[in-house]
Parts: C-alpha cells; sequence; structure tokens
C-alpha cells in the first residue's frame, strides 16, 4: 500500500472526512459534552459517522480524539480516561474502516490551557500530555497523525515534539484563522510554515477558523511559502444562531462543493470540512476533488 505522501507525490488528490462534533450534535449528543463521551458511551454512534463520510468519499478519517488530552478530558467533565478513549477512539475507526484502504488518522487538539506567561500551562507539561496521547494513538496504529485546530506556536510545538519522539507515520500541523489572516495569538501562515519548516513537519494545515473566503485566501498566502503538501478543512461557511444560541450552517453542500474546486486549483493536496460540515457536503467535496 502507498503511503500517503507517496500518493500525494504522484498527483493525487485526497479527501478527509467532515465534521465531528457538529455532527455528532446533530445525531443526539448533548450540546455542552464532548464528542469524546460518546466515544464510550455511544460507540456505535462515533462507527456510523465515520462510515457515513467513508462512503460520501473520505480517503482519510480521523479519531475522534480532538480533545483527548488528560487535562482536557477533565476540563470536559471527566468522560473517561486518557488510556480509554484514545484506544478506543482508534478501535473505532478501525472499526468502520473495515478491510477497505483508508488512512486513520490520530486527531490530536490543543490542550484547552494556555501556556505561560499567558496562563498556567508549562511547556514540560504540555510536552508530558500530548507525548500521552500520541503514545496511546501509535500504539493503536494510526497512519497519519493530525495536530490540528491550534493557534499558538509555542503549543503546536510541543505536540509535534512529542509526536517526532514517538511517530514513524507522517505528521500534519494545522492551525486555525480566525483574525482575518492570523491566528487568535497572531500567527501568520508564513510564520506558521516557517517553524513547521524548521520541526520537521510533512504536512502543513487549514482548518476551522471562519468564512470559505477568508479560509481561501489563507491558503493561498500559506502555499506562497511553502512547497510541503496541505491540508485544507474549512468551515461550511459562517454560521448563524437560532433561538437556543445554537450554530446553523447554511452554506449547501453543492456550494461547498463548487468551493472545493478552487482549494485543490490553490495548491491543497488533501480536501475536508470541518464545523458544519455533513456527510453530503463531503460527498460534493469528494466529487470536485477527484473530478468526478
Amino acid at each position: 500500500m502507498q503511503t500517503i505522501l507517496e500518493r500525494i507525490s504522484s498527483g493525487e488528490k485526497l479527501v478527509a472526512d467532515g465534521a465531528t462534533g457538529t455532527n455528532l450534535k446533530q445525531r443526539g449528543l448533548d450540546p455542552t459534552a464532548s464528542a469524546e463521551q460518546w466515544v464510550l458511551e455511544q460507540p456505535d454512534e462515533i462507527v456510523r459517522l465515520h462510515s457515513d463520510f467513508i462512503e460520501a468519499g473520505s480517503d482519510i478519517i480521523l479519531t475522534s480524539t480532538f480533545g483527548g488530552t488528560a487535562v482536557r478530558l477533565e476540563h470536559t467533565g471527566g468522560v473517561g480516561n486518557v488510556n480509554e478513549v484514545n484506544s478506543t477512539a482508534v478501535e473505532l475507526a478501525k472499526k468502520a474502516r473495515g478491510e477497505r484502504n483508508k488512512i486513520i488518522a490520530g486527531s490530536v487538539g490543543p490542550t484547552g490551557v494556555l501556556m505561560r506567561p499567558l496562563g498556567a500551562m508549562e511547556k514540560e507539561q504540555a510536552y508530558s500530555e500530548f507525548q500521552t496521547q500520541i503514545q496511546l494513538l501509535s500504539d493503536g496504529g494510526v497512519d497519519l497523525l493530525v495536530i490540528e485546530t491550534f493557534f499558538a506556536l509555542e503549543e503546536a510545538e510541543q505536540a509535534v515534539k512529542a509526536a517526532k519522539s514517538i511517530v514513524s507515520v507522517p505528521i500534519v500541523c494545522s492551525f486555525t484563522y480566525d483574525r482575518g489572516n492570523r491566528t487568535m495569538m497572531g500567527v501568520k501562515p508564513g510564520q506558521m510554515a516557517a517553524a513547521c519548516h524548521e520541526w520537521g513537519v510533512d504536512i502543513l494545515g487549514i482548518n476551522c477558523g471562519r468564512g470559505l473566503e477568508e479560509n481561501y485566501q489563507i491558503l493561498q498566502e500559506l502555499r506562497a511559502a511553502t512547497q510541503l503538501p496541505i491540508w485544507f478543512k474549512p468551515n461550511a461557511g459562517l454560521p448563524d444562531t437560532d433561538d437556543d444560541a445554537n450554530s446553523i450552517y447554511r452554506l449547501t453542500p453543492e456550494e461547498m462543493g463548487e468551493s472545493a474546486k478552487l482549494w485543490v486549483a490553490g495548491g491543497a493536496s488533501i480536501v475536508g470540512g470541518c464545523c458544519g460540515t455533513t456527510p453530503q457536503h463531503l460527498k460534493q467535496i469528494a466529487i470536485s476533488a477527484k473530478g468526478k
């Protein structure tokens, strides 16, 4: 089986999956709960979502472990211990994949605690938190590691260093830009690219953030700053808010699929969707990415 980097080098455009949290909430997950809670309490629903994305055209499915560090699990209600959540999540992704040629990516998100001097997280603690989670994902047999939705170089560095100490699989490092062309901490795409080159990341990414137009502009900036493959998973447009303060994503699957043509033409090697991206959206993205 070709590795993901070999497939990209051959010119293949790959399709990642869509949103985890917003889809699970549409399927009954309590709005205040985390996806990791259903890894243990409703595992069949996790498998069903993975399977729906695979049927829609995903080449890559991410484990439901975005909030899977021990410190973040504690902050989201202690839904389970770090070993149980991460190991089970990989098993569920493998169950959904079955015998199909699909890539399982271990998802690693920020700890949810700012690093010093702005917060209480020490550099050594962040490294340890990420190392523990990544070791579990590696032991489970992931094919790819996705360090995603980061906004601070200091924390991303600890996640990447922890990953490099453990895994031999390719590493994606993906930032979220929700302040125009900057992250919450003021990081620009060029700064992120320079840091990721120094750390030895294999694939650079953009995910979540704001609307499609802003994310596309960031994609162009990142493409100009790197020769590495780019992972691109924007939200399904900007949401509206209903009377109960729920986010409603109104971008249609057809509209998102049409936008995906620009993402591929703009230099993205791997495309998918973040918040609001349903299997129906993902199907249209896959059609555009694969040129079918």
